[in-house]
């Protein structure tokens, strides 16, 4: 394959269709159940599209389907559902450049096609934009891409402070932490930029419902905040690595041991 092969990962393709298949299924599933859940909380069906958005609902239930769905796949693909993270953990050899960019097409094919199904289940009246993300009024093009620059920067942040490797006791709460934070940026930046966060997710939306404005700002401002925040992290807030405990005889085995050695004695 050679070395510059294994740089770029070509290896882990050659060597494990099945096992790289497996996680960019997961990684498209994910992103489905992401955009038909998120995107359908932004729509109001009762009151049509001139509802103004519940941000609490909102907020909640793209949290809660991240930590859903980081539950159910995090052990497959790693969960990321999301290029920011994806990037970001490529950023710092976490995540090699093959794997990464078969990681980008699924979770985008996957959002479009959760949009897909969002669109096929609504009524047309309430469909409305289909959660197409969008600066909110008097908002800049800059000053959207700073507040998604942050949004993936305060995500990619978490995502490797909870899967650091030299911290094994927080991989358990990993995926309500990651949820949270993803609340979190809808609370504060819904009313800004919609609160991406994703640039799959608004992908997703901007293809089904054909609104591309402003759309290079999902893309840029979630990438590079994930990759100043994972190369932050590795190189300021990295846990230690963890050292092997020496083993230590406890009051037990040392009696047992005495006793073993008195019984060679006597035996001699």
């Amino acid at each position: 394959m050679g070395e510059l092969g294994n740089k770029l990962g070509l290896d882990e393709l050659a060597g494990g269709a099945a096992g790289i298949s497996k996680a960019l299924l997961a990684e498209f599933i994910g992103n489905v159940l992401l955009n038909l859940f998120g995107c359908g909380s932004c729509i109001n069906i009762t009151q049509g599209t001139n509802a103004a958005p519940d941000i609490v609902l909102i907020a909640l239930t793209f949290g809660l389907t991240v930590f859903a769905a980081v539950s159910a796949i995090g052990h497959v693909s790693g969960g990321h559902i999301n290029p920011a993270v994806t990037v970001g953990l490529a950023a710092t050899g976490r995540v090699k450049a093959a794997r990464a960019v078969l990681y980008i097409i699924a979770q985008c094919a996957g959002a479009a096609a959760g949009s897909g199904l969002l669109k096929a289940f609504t009524p047309e009246r309430a469909a409305g934009s289909l959660g197409v993300t969008g600066l909110g009024n008097d908002v800049t093009a800059l000053q959207g891409f700073g507040i998604e620059f942050f949004l993936g920067f305060v995500l990619v942040f978490v995502v490797c402070g909870v899967c650091d490797p030299n911290k094994p006791d927080s991989k358990a709460t990993a995926p309500l932490a990651i949820g949270l934070t993803v609340t979190l940026g809808h609370l504060l930046a819904v009313d800004y930029t919609g609160s991406a966060m994703n640039p799959a997710r608004s992908f997703g939306s901007a293809l089904v419902a054909n609104n591309w404005l402003n759309h290079w700002v999902y893309w840029a401002g979630p990438i590079a905040g994930g990759i100043a925040a994972s190369l932050l992290y590795v190189h300021g807030f990295s846990a230690p690595p963890q050292e092997a405990p020496r083993y230590r005889p406890v009051a037990a085995d040392d009696k047992e041991m005495k006793r073993l050695d008195g019984k060679n004695e006597d035996m001699a």
